[in-house]
């Protein structure tokens, strides 16, 4: 795509005045208050701020999983309140990819099947799903992972798992909460090569971290204080920069052509996409 200024289109993701509350009276706690906040094509925007400062609860409700007290979400051009429950988990799946903090993978589903659920349930054939749930985990240098049911699974492999049902299809908006927690250093950084190359072919993707260094490859960074955006300032591009090399994109020092295959131990995780199975 062009490298062109990507906020000169309309956007993916539009938060508008959105605020959120929890509990009532004395037990009131303001999660969020009053952001407004927009993702276009092609950008790819960090969120980072303390804990409790409003992460999570930013992603999910951008991702529909969520509803705001005050405000709109907007996704492509969509008011996600004005959706009723069926029509919404629709948009979600077609449109949205997530990647939890936590395991997501349906236990009795291997790790091709879990990828190519979302893709059946909107009407591809089985046969095509799957070409596609073995081309994401290729994409993601774990495909031999692909009839291995997620309790044989090491943390690590679970989150690229996750990751790889967050990117099937043609999805116009990632959103990612700590993608990389339960991965080594170079592998992480090679599936933020992949997240940066998605938004590079188009996508507008959202990922909240805690490391400076992964909000290196974004476009923007958006920093979150008590539930309000305190300051934005411009990422380093360097992800951008280390795209060219290897056909992954992967950074220098991580597996050419793949994300790797060590055992990356049990931890902080990802999940895969939001109610697929619901």
């Amino acid at each position: 795509m062009s490298h062109s200024d990507p906020t000169r289109s309309a956007p993916v993701l539009h938060l508008a005045n959105v605020t959120r509350v929890h509990g009532r009276g004395a037990a009131e706690v303001h999660a969020l208050r009053g952001v407004d906040l927009a993702v276009h094509p092609g950008e790819f925007v960090a969120v980072m701020g303390p804990s409790g400062s409003g992460k999570s609860t930013l992603l999910t409700l951008a991702g529909g999983l969520d509803a705001p007290s005050e405000g709109e979400v907007r996704v492509e051009g969509v008011t996600l309140g004005g959706l009723g429950r069926g029509r919404l988990a629709d948009l979600r799946r077609r449109s949205i990819g997530y990647v939890f903090q936590d395991y997501n993978l349906i236990p009795a589903l291997t790790a091709a099947e879990n990828i190519s659920l979302p893709r059946e349930l909107d009407g591809v054939s089985g046969r095509t799903a799957r070409r596609e749930a073995l081309a994401a985990l290729e994409e993601l240098g774990i495909l031999e992972l692909a009839d291995r049911f997620p309790d044989d699974m090491s943390g690590g492999q679970q989150q690229r798992v996750a990751i790889a049902r967050a990117l099937i299809g043609e999805r116009r908006l990632v959103l990612a909460d700590e993608p990389t927690g339960a991965l080594d250093s170079a592998t992480g950084e090679a599936v933020l090569a992949v997240l940066r190359a998605r938004c590079d072919a188009g996508a507008a993707a959202m990922m909240v971290t805690h490391e400076a260094t992964h909000a290196s490859w974004a476009d923007r960074v958006v920093h979150l204080k008590d539930g309000r955006v305190a300051s934005e300032s411009h990422g380093r591009r360097t992800g951008k920069r280390r795209l060219g090399g290897d056909p992954l994109g992967a950074p220098a020092g991580a597996p050419a052509g793949g994300l790797g295959h060590a055992d990356d131990g049990a931890g902080h995780a990802a999940g895969g996409f939001g109610e697929v199975a619901r």
